[in-house]
């Protein structure tokens, strides 16, 4: 052997004991808290795969009670034997205990569901609201089993993440903790509600932490893995759709319509949200024109519910029975269009009349029937260099999801995972492409984020926006009696020319007027108890404002790249 070869070997060697005792270091120093961790992300995973189990067992008895059905995966057909006056009934009841609970338990009369937690995950250190999130949970379980139109991935994420939340200040978590246990939780549950580990781990880091950070990684498919246990305990290793004919996809020739598909989706999709907010809109319109008890809106919106299960019961509650038929074809063409309009219709109606429940299962049903339409018409005009018109159905079940969602990724494998169908893989991922790319130009990105924006958080832009809204001016301002303060006579003449701040306003409101002032800075007041009047109390200098935006973002990045 040369001097030269030994001569590395040895390097080699030196390397290799180095990295064995600073490993051993690491274990010492983080290994049991690390595996600590770890266990408190299995009981999350357990506690939330428990939660999400529970509440869909209860929406099959709830709702097999009041319709007198023993199988609710057939509820529509069901249904279309019942009486006009008991399809019209339940919905309206359902709709009067759903606003008296919300009436009750939240400020503001509203179900708090995904978008919540997004926000919970983004400015509230992993925390969202526990009454609240409580008072949801039971407004959708009540809305899913009577009548309402919506889906319950919605509530089943918020349930796990109130229970992350109050293990969070149980132990006192810091925001990138809690952020991890939110997800741990989030993942569970979607796992544990649709059978999907492994999009029930992504959906948690794709829509709720919206990073893909490997320290979050572990602990999150962990919890995930959990959920999917407590679900198969019960249901078996099962998907949630039995194809019947899956469909050939003929490569080259038909890739071109599944393009179409996907902007036709992705345009579906986009009218879909759209409609969901101007219901809620003309929804607070009309509450406020007619002075109607924010209590009784549920209800009036059970009753136009009601209505129109009469005669499409198909509108009922998650709508499985309706996706099924859609993915095996079983629907004409013009049953697969009205039926798509009137299940958009009726979500914006249970959403404009703030029931509960979320927006995935109708953008799975409203995806399949518009894929199925379209499918139709395809195969009819070029029926000897196409596949299954069924494949069409599928493909649209993951473009219109995933537009709705603005999840590409995590929607594209929980299709794969609902439908146990890998091998039209090529079909769904090109529709899902498509619609995504369309559907987040004509939205602020997704549904949750849209409803965000109008609720005046900024998420959609990315961190550089909302980080501003999130740092007080108070704990950035020099006081009166810092060395370095700003000239007292000067912060005079700007506050009598109205040019100042609170301690409790934002950078976000505070460098807009930085950007405008030639002095550097603003003074901070307070405004005197008795006549209002603004005493000085420090100044806000832009440099520190600066200063302090660029250390948030540093330790955003910091987390989102660990």
């Amino acid at each position: 052997m040369s001097d030269s070869l030994r001569s590395i070997l040895a390097q080699q060697l030196v390397q290799a004991r180095m990295a064995c005792r600073q490993g051993l270091q690491v274990l010492r120093r983080r290994g049991p808290s690390q595996i600590q961790f770890w266990f408190i992300a299995l009981v999350i995973g357990i506690g939330a795969g428990f939660a999400a189990l529970g509440f869909r067992l209860a929406i099959s008895e709830l709702q097999a009670a009041l319709y007198g059905t023993d199988d609710v995966q057939l509820l529509h057909s069901h249904a279309q034997a019942l009486p006009w006056y008991w399809i019209l009934g339940i919905p309206i009841a359902g709709g009067l205990a759903v606003g008296l609970i919300l009436h009750r338990f939240t400020d503001d009369g509203r179900v708090r569901a995904v978008a919540d937690v997004i926000e919970g995950s983004a400015i509230g250190n992993g925390r969202v609201e526990k009454r609240e999130g409580i008072a949801s949970m039971f407004a959708s379980l009540i809305t899913l089993s009577s009548g309402g139109s919506s889906g319950r991935e919605g509530p089943v994420v918020h349930m796990a993440a109130v229970i992350s939340s109050w293990v969070s200040d149980r132990i006192h978590a810091d925001g990138i903790t809690g952020r991890d246990l939110l997800g741990c939780a989030v993942a569970a549950a979607v796992s544990a509600s649709f059978n999907a580990p492994i999009a029930g781990a992504l959906f948690a880091l794709e829509v709720v932490l919206r990073h893909f950070a490997v320290h979050a990684f572990a602990p999150i498919v962990i919890a995930s893995v959990a959920g999917t246990v407590i679900n198969r305990m019960n249901f078996g290793d099962v998907a949630e759709f039995d194809l019947i004919t899956p469909g050939a996809l003929q490569f080259y020739v038909e890739l071109p319509a599944f393009l179409l598909l996907g902007l036709l989706c992705g345009a579906i999709a986009a009218v879909f949200m759209l409609a969901v907010f101007w219901a809620e809109d003309m929804g607070m319109h009309i509450q406020n024109r007619f002075r109607i008890p924010r209590w009784l809106r549920p209800a009036l919106a059970g009753a136009i519910l009601g209505g129109m299960a009469i005669w499409y019961p198909h509108i009922i509650g998650v709508g499985y029975e309706t996706t099924l038929l859609a993915l095996q074809g079983n629907l004409l063409l013009h049953e697969a269009i009205v039926f798509t309009v009137m299940k958009t219709a009726a979500v914006a109606i249970t959403f404009g009349g703030r029931m509960g429940g979320g927006v995935f299962s109708p953008s799975l049903m409203i995806g399949a029937l518009s894929g199925l339409a379209f499918g139709i018409i395809a195969t009819g005009v070029l029926p000897d260099v196409s596949g299954s018109y069924t494949l069409y159905a599928f493909a649209g079940m993951g473009a219109v999801a995933a537009a709705v969602l603005g999840a590409p990724i995590s929607t594209t494998l929980i299709v794969f995972e609902m439908t146990g169908d890998w091998q039209t893989g090529i079909a769904v991922m090109v529709s899902v492409s498509m619609s995504t790319a369309l559907a987040s130009r004509l939205v602020d990105r997704s549904f949750f984020l849209t409803q965000l924006e109008r609720q005046g958080i900024r998420l959609a832009a990315g961190p550089q926006a909302y980080l501003l809204s999130m740092i007080q001016v108070g704990g950035v301002m020099r006081t009166t009696e810092d060395d370095r303060a700003a000239d007292p006579d000067r912060c005079a003449e700007l506050i009598a020319q109205g040019t100042c701040v609170t301690p409790s306003a934002t950078l976000e409101t505070a460098l807009a007027q930085l950007e405008r002032s030639e002095d550097g800075f603003i003074p901070v007041v307070i405004l005197d108890k008795d006549d209002g009047t603004p005493r000085p109390v420090g100044a806000l200098f832009h440099i520190d404002a600066l200063k302090a935006y660029n250390r948030a973002l540093a330790e955003t990045a910091a987390e989102e790249h660990s």
